[in-house]
Formats: C-alpha cells, sequence, structure tokens
C-alpha cells in the first residue's frame, strides 16, 4: 500500500436501507459498469458493511489513508462507518458488485443463546478493510459469488440459501481476521475514536440522547469528544443525531400513515415544533410536504460539508 498524497477534503455519509426480512441488499448488474471516482473528490462510508467484487477493470481503492491497486477477481470487505472511495483507472470502465450487510443484526439473530460469542465474531468481521484476491481466497470469493446469483435469480428458498452462506462467509472472515493479517490494515484514522458514537446513535437516534452520553461510549471528555467529532465528520454530533433521525423519520414516512406527533416520537424528536424545525433545516421542506411527495426529495439530505446520500 502508499499513502495518499492529499488527504480527501469531505466525506460522504451514504446509506442504504436493508429490505425487511433480508439478510442483506445486493447492487447488480449494468448499473455498476462504470468510470468508478469521476467527478467525486472525497472518501464516503456507509451504516451497513460493504463487500464488493471487481470481474472487470482496474484502478485504486481508497482505505483511509492508504491506497491499494485493483484489478479483476479481487474483492472487497469494508466495515461499516470505515472510509473509503474507488478510483478506476483513467476514466476508464470499471465492472463491480456489492452486497451491504447489517452485520451486528444478522449475528445477534444467529447466535441469540450466545451473544457474548456473537459479540467476539462481530468484532473480529469489522477489525479490518481488506482487498483479496479470489485466487489466493478461492473460498470466500465463492461465496460472495454464490451470494451475488442468488439474489439476481431469486430462486426459490434463496432468502433461507442465502443466510447460510452469508452466515459462512463471516466466519470465513472472522477466522482470517484472527489468523492473519495478511493484505488488509484496521482503520487507524482519528474517526476509529468516535466510531462507537456512530454505532450508538445507530442503535439509539429514538431515545433522549445527550452528547455526554456519545462522550462516554466514546471514553472522552465531552469536549475532546466535540472537537473530534467535528473534525472528523464536519459537522457537530448534534447535527449528526439529528440527520439520522430525519433519515429515519423519511423511511417511517413511507412505510406508515402515521401523525406527525408519531413519527417525531418514533425517531427522537421531542416535539413535532422539533421534528419540523430540523427537517426542514435539512431536507428544505416540512415533513408534510416530504411526505406527500417523498420521490422528489430523496437526493436532498444534507446540504453540510458531510453530505449524505442515499446509497449512491
Amino acid at each position: 500500500m502508499s499513502s495518499v498524497g492529499k488527504r480527501k477534503k469531505q466525506i460522504q455519509f451514504r446509506y442504504y436501507e436493508i429490505p425487511q426480512n433480508q439478510p442483506l441488499m445486493a447492487l447488480l448488474g449494468e448499473s455498476w459498469i462504470r468510470p468508478y471516482g469521476e467527478g467525486i473528490d472525497c472518501l464516503h462510508f456507509h451504516n451497513y458493511m460493504e463487500i464488493g467484487f471487481c470481474y472487470d477493470g482496474q484502478g485504486d481503492l481508497v482505505l483511509d489513508e492508504q491506497i491499494v491497486k485493483y484489478k479483476p477477481d479481487m474483492f472487497s470487505i469494508i466495515p461499516k462507518n470505515f472510509p473509503h472511495t474507488t478510483n478506476s483507472e483513467n476514466g476508464s470502465l470499471s465492472r463491480w458488485e456489492y452486497i451491504f450487510i447489517d452485520v451486528e443484526n444478522f449475528l445477534h439473530e444467529i447466535y441469540r443463546d450466545n451473544p457474548i460469542f456473537a459479540e467476539d465474531i462481530i468484532a473480529l468481521v469489522n477489525s479490518r478493510a481488506s482487498l483479496l484476491n479470489a485466487a489466493k481466497q478461492p473460498e470466500m470469493a465463492r461465496l460472495i459469488l454464490t451470494i451475488l446469483d442468488e439474489m439476481r435469480e431469486k430462486n426459490d428458498f434463496y432468502l433461507e440459501t442465502i443466510r447460510g452462506l452469508l452466515l459462512s462467509l463471516l466466519i470465513h472472515i472472522a477466522r482470517m481476521h484472527y489468523k492473519t493479517s495478511g493484505k488488509v490494515r484496521s482503520h487507524t484514522g482519528d474517526i476509529t475514536q468516535i466510531s462507537d458514537s456512530l454505532h450508538y446513535i445507530g442503535k439509539h437516534y429514538a431515545e433522549d440522547l445527550s452528547i455526554s452520553d456519545l462522550a462516554a461510549v466514546c471514553h472522552m471528555s465531552e469536549t475532546h469528544f466535540r472537537r473530534t467529532f467535528l473534525k472528523n465528520m464536519n459537522m457537530t454530533p448534534s447535527d449528526y443525531l439529528n440527520m439520522v433521525r430525519v433519515q429515519m423519520a423519511c423511511e417511517y414516512m413511507k412505510k406508515h400513515n402515521a401523525s406527525m406527533e408519531m413519527v417525531a416520537e418514533k425517531c427522537g424528536f421531542q416535539s413535532v415544533s422539533t421534528f419540523n424545525r430540523n427537517f426542514k433545516k435539512i431536507v428544505g421542506i416540512t415533513p408534510y410536504q416530504w411526505k406527500i411527495h417523498p420521490e422528489n426529495y430523496e437526493g436532498k439530505l444534507l446540504n453540510f460539508k458531510i453530505s449524505a446520500y442515499k446509497g449512491w
């Protein structure tokens, strides 16, 4: 790996929503044949683990402050909240496909009677970002390709098949991380210091959270936490918390015909007026306007220096 000459100026938060009752979501097909990195000058991170398989093309995979070269028949394993991006060589086309996995929920469901073991496996799976050669890791490559094909074809009992394949894949990743460092790296940037707070917000956004609560999760003083968060995220902890709550409000309104009082309560806002004020600040319109025509505003989440996008 070689160092990135110039650190990216921004970080984008690209979030996905895994369909209900499915263990993962997949990004498949011709849409992912593209010149990666074109017009993009920043890293991004996701709310789920990203696993990508490169079928064709070559270029750079940027993992925080490091660069690794990718080529056909390589696959990436990138934990959630890990800054990264993909840049095709000289603007050429590359063909990737991806799966996104809620590792924590999936493994806690599988090992509901053994939560300590689940946490140990989760920690191992999320401990590193990797770029691997399929020829050197044929079993993991086979599992990834089979999952992608199952999601593409959707034959009878495909979800049950995928759950078994996914468990096997995650255990392979945990075993690899346990045995060897290999061609992987752990994220050592400052964002690691606040990643526990990002995870905590994702799980507890509906609760009455204080900045001191988030600082305590990261074992920092409140002052140091605020400074570190702002440095890495280009927004305050409060702004990030409100961003997540607004995103969840949008998802809730798409699924439920609930009153604004109910939406506000479900998403962690103490009052409808606070909900309305923060929603309009972030999305640019009121929650009621969004509810009537949500398709017109999917791309308008945030004008902060850190940008939030629904996927790509």
